[in-house]
Parts: structure tokens; C-alpha cells; sequence
């Protein structure tokens, strides 16, 4: 991806955290990986959010472009807006042809995350890009569980490689488009999906990729009310053993 200017686009990743110093090192490893693999440069921002577990100590630990902020919001739609807004003032990536995405501290992104992701042979003239999510190893859940699970995500699935899906661990975004929208709200849950909408609304291009998918956790206690992890344990009810509906 190449700006206006001719050189490379530079990138933001924001990873909103409450409480993850457990599985932090796994999401910035690979983070940090993609962020090799592409030309482009790529500053990732960790948004610490009313963390009590000893999160900051891996500060420090992921090299200079790895930035960690503290905030008291306690709000996953906060705390991912106040990663963006760390980028634009603290870091000055104020450039309209910024790429802007985002993860889960719970997840792992491949290496070619943002390679595919910035793809302009798949992204053409796109806003914004939407990825799905898999879980790689079950281990909290039964496999009937995850065949409910599978058997109503892929019900959203779509022609060629199009889905319906929209997670806050798998999606990028023009910087100009973001600012333009006015950025993500202070919701405790459902800030994507609530930013797709404006996104829509405002007339903007949404690319819907299952190609490029992330690795998260089959966690049975999650951040975010109504969430994944909700999600999957409203999968575990024994009344309602078919469920046709996927909300995550």
C-alpha cells in the first residue's frame, strides 16, 4: 500500500486490554510479525484498560514501536477510540492515507495479516476491510458445542470469499475514512459492529474477506458483555440445542 506522496502507507494496530497479561505476548508476537512482513511502517498501540494484573510490565518488552497507554475507561469502545486518538496526537499519524486496524489481546493474527489485509488487488478502492475468526483448538467448550458453532457461522458466509460477519478482532480501516465517521464510541460492547453501520451509512466501501481470518480463544470468560465468549456459552444451553442464529 502506497500513499498519495509515493512512499509506504503507514500503519496503526490498536489492541484494546483488560487484563491480558497472559495472553498479550502471544497477540504481540504475532502483531509484531506481520508488522515485519510488510513494506509499509507499522506502529502498534496497546490500550491498557483498567488493568490490575500486572499488564504494564510488558512495556518495553516488543521493541520501539510497540506503545503501551493506561486508561480508567473500563470500555472496550473507549479504549479502542483512545488507541486511534493516541496515534493521531501523540505519534502524529494524522496522514489521510493512513491504515488503521485492529485486534484482540486474546487473539493471534498470522504473519500476513496486514500483508492480505492491504492487498490493493483485494482491497481496491475499500474503507474498510472485514475478516472473520476461527478457533484453532477448542478447550473449554464440548465438540458438540463447537459444531453449533461452525454450523451457524458459516450460515453467514456468502458468495465468493464474502461473509456477514464483524469482529473488533479482524478489521482495518482507512484513517481519513475512521476520522471522518467520528471513530469508535464509548460502548461496552458492540463498538464495531455500531461502526460498520456509519461506515455503511456514510456511503463507504466495506470488503468483506474470509480469506483473512484471525486465531481467538474459546474462552469461557470474556471482556466485552454479549461477546464471543457470551456467544459460545449461549451455545452450551441445553434448551436450545440447533441454534440457527450467530451474533458474534
Amino acid at each position: 500500500m502506497i500513499s498519495s506522496d509515493g512512499l509506504p502507507t503507514p500503519i496503526v494496530v490498536v489492541v484494546p486490554a483488560h487484563n491480558e497479561a497472559a495472553s498479550l505476548p502471544r497477540c504481540l508476537h504475532g502483531v509484531t510479525t506481520a508488522a515485519l512482513c510488510v513494506a509499509n511502517p507499522v506502529t502498534t498501540v496497546v490500550v491498557l484498560d483498567s488493568c490490575d494484573d500486572g499488564s504494564d510490565a510488558l512495556a518495553g518488552e516488543f521493541g520501539p514501536d510497540v506503545h503501551f497507554v493506561a486508561v480508567e475507561a473500563g470500555n472496550v469502545g473507549a479504549a479502542r477510540a483512545a488507541g486511534f486518538q493516541y496515534a493521531r496526537t501523540a505519534l502524529h499519524a494524522v496522514s489521510a492515507d493512513a491504515w488503521y486496524a485492529t485486534t484482540d489481546a486474546d487473539s493471534v493474527v498470522d504473519a500476513d495479516w496486514l500483508v492480505r489485509m492491504t492487498d490493493p488487488g483485494s482491497l481496491g478502492d475499500a474503507d474498510m476491510v472485514l475478516g472473520v475468526v476461527h478457533v484453532p483448538v477448542w478447550r473449554h467448550f464440548s465438540p458438540a458445542v463447537a459444531r453449533r458453532y461452525l454450523r451457524g457461522y458459516r450460515g453467514k458466509w456468502s458468495g465468493g470469499r464474502g461473509h456477514r460477519h464483524i469482529h473488533g478482532a479482524n478489521m482495518g480501516f482507512r484513517a481519513s475514512a475512521y476520522w471522518t465517521v467520528g471513530g469508535f464510541r464509548a460502548l461496552p460492547t458492540g463498538e464495531d459492529v455500531e461502526l460498520v453501520e456509519r461506515f455503511e451509512a456514510a456511503g463507504m466501501t466495506v470488503h468483506w474477506d474470509r480469506r483473512l481470518s484471525v486465531a481467538t480463544s474459546d474462552r469461557k470468560d470474556g471482556r466485552a458483555p454479549g461477546g464471543f465468549a457470551e456467544h459460545l456459552r449461549e451455545l452450551d444451553a441445553p434448551d436450545d440445542p440447533y441454534p440457527t442464529g450467530v451474533s458474534a
